[in-house]
């Protein structure tokens, strides 16, 4: 089945959401998007209790996998209509995921962000049974990268359908 057709106001919508949400992201001191890593923290909460089904280690992980997991079912489901719009929409929730991990991974560390219900600090149990706790910046730095190459590639992907 092909894609669904886009056109130059798809992508210049699309683009101008994209921009909103760098803006969002780049003017909130802490990086934080209101509305958008609102629900992400949701989708990360909801992924503790879901992943730990499978035992403690995957409770842990939940969080971070729960943030990542249910963009991607969304993006599987749109990608099986081939619609396309939604799927770069999907893809662009997706890798913006990625700079709330980073803010996190970042926080190994200095502990420093508020946690929902004042828990324990996912990434410094994470990072402490990697033995990888002192490099939790660079791996914050690598998942900023990934998600800004993410977005970039989603929005070059969607500028191509759109020729």
């Amino acid at each position: 089945m092909p894609w669904k057709p886009v056109n130059a106001s798809h992508f210049i919508t699309f683009s101008a959401l994209v921009g909103i949400i760098l803006i969002a992201e780049l003017r909130s001191p802490p990086g934080w998007v209101p509305l958008l890593d609102g629900a992400n923290l949701l989708f990360h909460e909801a992924g503790h209790p879901i992943f730990g089904i499978f035992g403690e280690t995957m409770g842990l992980y939940g969080g971070t996998l729960g943030q990542l997991a249910f963009p991607l079912v969304v993006i599987v489901e749109f990608w099986r209509q081939r619609a396309t719009l939604s799927f770069a929409v999907g893809g662009l929730w997706l890798f913006e995921n990625f700079f709330n991990i980073a803010r996190y991974a970042a926080d190994a560390r200095a502990q420093q962000l508020p946690l929902v219900g004042g828990g324990e600090h996912d990434w410094w149990n994470i990072l402490s049974r990697w033995g990888m706790l002192e490099h939790d910046i660079g791996i914050a730095l690598t998942l900023t990268c990934i998600g800004a190459l993410g977005i970039a590639l989603t929005w070059v992907w969607l500028g191509w359908r759109c020729l």
